[in-house]
């Protein structure tokens, strides 16, 4: 818990040139003829939730996909006055979008930032167009130095690059360049994700019908500890399970997710967990619309989230951090010993050497960053 009143908002923007052959996250294609009523259903949205956030401050906004930025930029114009019109945005608040290379040209950049958006996520993946094709991806690697360069002239100076290793054919001498034409850019922030197969996408099908090669384990491993040391030699440190930040660049809306704060979601599929609540939107676009037309959301689903529970989520999430979990700080929040409670567990894993207890803090080790997983079902 964070244990403040400032409260994230995550606006879903569920439009992409053309779906990536690894990705599940609710993005269509294809459908240009519905982008200005789905902005004014988001609109709409922004206006009936807002009493809901009534007296909180709005400390992060994140325009996720998506490729927000494949819209017109009057679009996100329209967004950031809505949010500005009926929130309490903090005079320092991270703003965020999410761009890909090609998308993005100098018109838009000078808009987002006219707009107070100070914060852009690039999807890089890999520098390899070879890979790029592989993964089904619209861009080269040439576009992304493009839009790096172009934000920079124009003032971005807090940028992030997503991208991803353990993909099938990609060599570690393909992992450095990719790492070193990152760096070159000198950014403050970069995530560097292992690529997951999920069931229902182009990749999940090829490994159902046994057409997947998995990326050799020792190889990925390498990939992830040589990522981190060659980030940490740039001064990015490595502040979660995938991510590293200059200092001050640590991604304040996602370090809200882990440190299990309160966020409004917005848009199609989007979540929010506020008042101890977690609900999330209806997947379907045409379903989200006509519920907002009508001034009636509607859900996927919606429950509360019982102390039980929220504390098997701070945990969990907390882990991942790599400043760890004060034990202490949860047993005031939560009102139980939270060091008895997880005794054995905790006394097991680090007989295994997958977590370390300082004081009242426990944390993963670097082999427990190799199998979080292994750690995080023990609080489950």
């Amino acid at each position: 818990m964070t244990g403040t009143q400032d409260i994230g908002i995550y606006i879903h923007i569920p439009f992409c040139v053309r779906k990536c052959r690894y990705c599940d996250f609710a993005s269509w294609s294809g459908m240009e003829s519905i982008w200005e009523p789905y902005i004014r259903a988001v609109i709409r949205e922004l206006e009936l939730k807002s009493e809901t956030a009534a007296g909180r401050r709005v400390m992060s906004l994140f325009i996720g996909g998506g490729t927000p930025s494949l819209l017109p930029y009057a679009f996100i114009l329209s967004i950031m006055d809505a949010v500005r019109r009926h929130y309490r945005l903090l005079p320092d608040a991270e703003i965020t979008i999410e761009a890909n290379p090609g998308t993005l040209d100098e018109d838009k950049v000078k808009a987002y930032l006219d707009a107070g958006i100070n914060r852009l996520s690039i999807g890089l993946q890999a520098y390899q167009d070879r890979l790029l094709k592989f993964l089904g991806r619209v861009h080269t690697a040439r576009q992304f130095d493009e839009a790096v360069s172009m934000a920079q002239r124009h003032g971005f100076s807090n940028i992030n690059a997503d991208i991803i290793f353990g993909i099938p054919h990609q060599t570690m001498d393909d992992w450095l360049e990719t790492l070193s034409r990152v760096l070159s850019h000198r950014i403050p922030h970069v995530s560097c994700y292992s690529l997951t197969i999920e069931e229902d996408t182009p990749f999940g099908r090829m490994k159902r019908e046994g057409k997947w090669q998995d990326p050799d384990e020792e190889l990925e491993r390498s990939m992830y500890h040589t990522a981190m040391e060659m980030l940490g030699e740039a001064g990015l440190e490595q502040y979660e399970l995938s991510n590293a930040a200059k200092p001050h660049h640590r991604c304040r809306h996602n370090m809200n997710y882990w440190q299990r704060g309160e966020y409004l979601g917005f848009g199609a599929a989007a979540h929010s967990f506020h008042n101890c609540q977690r609900s999330a939107n209806t997947s379907d676009i045409r379903l989200y619309m006509e519920g907002m037309a009508r001034g009636n959301p509607v859900l996927d689903e919606c429950y509360p989230v019982p102390d039980e529970e929220g504390l098997s989520e701070s945990m969990i999430l907390g882990l991942r951090l790599t400043e760890g979990v004060d034990l202490d700080e949860l047993s005031t929040v939560y009102h139980t010993d939270v060091r008895l409670k997880y005794r054995e567990k905790l006394e097991k894993l680090a007989e295994r050497k997958l977590v370390e207890l300082e004081g009242s803090v426990v944390r993963l080790t670097k082999r427990g960053m190799d199998l979080a997983n292994q750690v995080f079902v023990e609080f489950i």
